[in-house]
């Protein structure tokens, strides 16, 4: 995992279909979940496919020294937020490093997406 993630990077669960014109890094950056290589990639033009954005954002704060390992922690939390409201990606609106106490953490910000075929919501 690299430190590559910032705001308006995308991530979206392994398995999810997507158009051809769509690719992953082939890193994965949490469990199940890889970055879009060129978020542009998703212009709300291709036919016949919509990726909604949903209301309201999601945090996620760890402490930790291990900048690594706090990233990781962080976006498990995140994506496990996603899951549970049955969408299939995320896109990353602020990633914040600082300390408390000298105890650094990294909190990050984001929002819901959803990548599906057609133009009604479906979390089936």
């Amino acid at each position: 995992m690299t430190d590559a993630l910032a705001a308006g990077s995308i991530l979206i669960e392994e398995g999810t279909q997507l158009p051809d014109s769509v690719l992953l890094e082939s890193e994965s950056y949490s469990s199940g979940w890889a970055a879009l290589r060129n978020p542009r990639s998703l212009d709300p033009e291709i036919k016949g496919w919509t990726f909604f954005f949903m209301a309201g954002e999601i945090k996620s704060t760890v402490f930790g020294f291990d900048r690594q390992k706090t990233l990781g922690a962080a976006l498990k939390r995140l994506a496990t937020s996603v899951k549970l409201t049955k969408c299939n990606s995320f896109e990353i609106t602020q990633v914040t490093r600082k300390s408390f106490l000298k105890v650094p953490y990294v909190s990050i910000t984001a929002h819901r997406r959803h990548l599906q075929k057609g133009l009604v919501f479906s979390c089936l």
